[in-house]
């Protein structure tokens, strides 16, 4: 595997849930492979589990470790080619790329939808770029469209709580003050159903994700119907896709609360976080013995080093 940016980019999901639970028991057995080697963590955006989870799971490998944080420690960067640079930004990333390919083995990048053109979002322009310009390896730790480094912790956790082969999973919008990239939902969307569950979207009309995530999965827009009978819910809000970037409701009886929990199969509680309480979930809910969220964080540093794992092998 040379760079990790999606689901597709893993050549046997079942291998790599292996890896993932084998670093789990064994964080430092594979140090070696990292040793003399660094990997630089590049942030377009702001992070918390992420950053942490990425940064220790590399240095479990004996890696050195960079962090960037664009904007703040750098020069402010253009991405677009064709510009007369005479504005705020004096650097621009088809120089500071290769460059930054220079100092390290790997880079992680961390660039969010900005919401200014669906077409430039789901184009992955900034992230394509690291791949294109850096001659080194590149791990998506979010971008426009897809979570993976999440999803793959999502599915960790599912995989090791779940009570008969194919679970049902629910994918719930939930409602927030502020308009959110569709990132999470596609890349979870992605990832069920490469591994093969029975998987549910529910959300209110006009939520619906890109055709390319969703095609012949059939959305059920009764919230309360989508729940019964799921092994796992797994709450998250995202913006329109069709009015893209637009907040077209924020309305508060979509928020998961025990009586939809009570619809379940004692399902667990999922999210990715930071999360809004009780506007995504309530207090009972998310502080309830069914929540699995601090377990989904911890899984990140190991869904992290078995990429980082993978990666190191191929080079």
């Amino acid at each position: 595997m040379r760079h990790f940016t999606s689901v597709n980019d893993i050549p046997d999901l079942r291998k790599a849930l292996d890896v993932a639970f084998d670093v789990r028991n064994n964080p430092f057995a594979y140090s070696h492979l990292g040793k003399n080697k660094t990997m630089v963590l590049i942030f377009f955006n702001s992070s918390l589990r992420t950053r942490l989870s990425t940064q220790k799971a590399a240095m479990n490998l004996g890696m050195n470790t960079m962090v960037l944080n664009v904007n703040e420690d750098g020069w402010k960067m253009e991405s677009e080619l064709g510009v007369v640079m005479d504005g705020d930004k004096p650097e621009h990333l088809r120089e500071a790329i290769p460059v930054i390919g220079e100092y390290c083995d790997i880079i992680g990048v961390r660039s969010f939808a900005r919401f200014e053109s669906r077409e430039d979002d789901y184009q992955e322009k900034i992230l394509n770029q690291f791949i294109q310009y850096s001659g080194v390896p590149v791990v998506s730790m979010e971008a426009a469209t897809r979570h993976p480094l999440q999803s793959f912790a999502d599915l960790m956790t599912i995989e090791e709580l779940k009570s008969r082969p194919r679970p049902k999973v629910v994918l719930t919008w939930a409602p927030h003050p502020r308009a959110l990239p569709q990132a999470v939902p596609n890349s979870f969307v992605e990832w069920m159903r490469k591994a093969d569950y029975d998987l549910v979207v529910t959300h209110p009309e006009g939520y619906e994700l890109a055709p390319e995530f969703m095609d012949g999965l059939q959305v059920e827009y009764d919230q309360r119907k989508a729940f019964e009978g799921a092994e796992f819910i797994y709450a998250k809000n995202w913006a329109s896709y069709t009015h893209y970037g637009q907040i077209l409701s924020k309305d508060r009886s979509w928020t998961v609360d025990q009586a939809k929990m009570d619809l379940t199969d004692n399902a667990k509680f999922m999210h990715c976080l930071p999360v809004r309480r009780n506007m995504i979930v309530t207090d009972e809910v998310i502080d309830s013995p069914a929540s699995v969220v601090i377990r989904e964080a911890a899984n990140r540093e190991w869904s992290a080093q078995a990429v980082l794992k993978m990666i190191l092998e191929g080079l």
